[in-house]
């Protein structure tokens, strides 16, 4: 088995002409090879960012919450 069947599946993302044209510019002499990986590695970093802020605003499920205060009431803190 060759490399090429562990191979990753990609999709189409169309942006702006003069995005890409900007990125290509911004790129140049950088180790991206080429707008597309300069775009994925973008991407990645605001989607962890995102995710990070979103479990921040929900630490705790409904029902974990829940049983959390439960076990505070049972403890006398509530």
């Amino acid at each position: 088995m060759g490399s090429r069947s562990r191979k990753s599946k990609y999709t189409t993302v169309s942006i702006p002409v003069t995005l890409y044209n900007r990125i290509k510019k911004l790129i140049e002499g950088t180790g991206f090879a080429n707008v597309s990986q300069f775009v994925i590695y973008v991407l990645r970093e605001v989607v962890v960012e995102y995710e990070r802020a979103k479990e921040a605003e929900e630490p705790f499920s409904e029902e974990e919450r829940e049983r959390i205060i439960e076990k505070l009431r049972r403890l006398g803190y509530i």
